[in-house]
């Protein structure tokens, strides 16, 4: 059964009794569409371009790796980005990032996930922008959050993924921010570890 997660909330990621091995995240979005005269006057929609990136700390919050649409490979391979989506078209997840739990070393403590709009469109201009968490192995969708909450912030801190007593879990943490890539975003992603 998936679970919908609201702003906040924690899920254990252990499941029926088996521990996950390999999980992706998968991040999807379209382009809000205009409405009124002047939206149909106006031919098209704007492309956006969102990024996923998946962002590894340490037990003592140091950021180890960063796996994003510039450096696709992280943590020895144990971290894949599929490749970066310019524009939301198609169904399904626009931007995937794969990540191998078991091949991650005790030392790494937390994995932060985190969207941002790299041409700098606000969420205001995005439509059903939602993240899910899938077990790899048997393509179950553990997790689903939804990110359309529209405005003028052109990034969010979606979830952080976290060892706790040898379990991984899930925090959905849906925190608005601003910033053109993670980078932009440090303050704030450290505030949430």
């Amino acid at each position: 059964m998936t679970v919908s997660l609201t702003k906040g909330q924690r899920v254990s990621l252990f499941k029926d009794g088996a521990v996950l091995s390999r999980i992706f995240m998968g991040l999807g979005w379209d382009v809000a569409r205009k409405r009124g005269f002047l939206g149909g006057l106006l031919r098209g929609n704007p492309e956006i371009d969102l990024d996923a990136s998946c962002l590894v700390f340490n037990e003592v919050g140091q950021l180890i790796d960063e796996i994003w649409f510039r450096q696709l490979h992280g943590m020895n391979g144990a971290i894949v980005h599929t490749g970066d989506n310019l524009t939301g078209a198609g169904d399904g997840d626009d931007e995937i990032i794969k990540v191998d739990l078991a091949r991650l070393p005790t030392s790494i403590k937390s994995l932060v996930f985190t969207v941002t709009s790299f041409q700098g469109q606000t969420f205001d201009n995005v439509a059903n922008a939602r993240c899910r968490v899938v077990d790899d192995v048997s393509g179950k969708e553990l997790t689903v959050f939804n990110l359309s909450d529209s405005g003028p912030h052109t990034g969010c801190i979606m979830t952080k993924i976290y060892r706790h007593n040898e379990e991984w879990k899930i925090h959905a943490i849906g925190e608005r921010t601003n910033g053109r890539t993670f980078h932009d975003m440090m303050p704030a992603i450290q505030a949430v570890l």
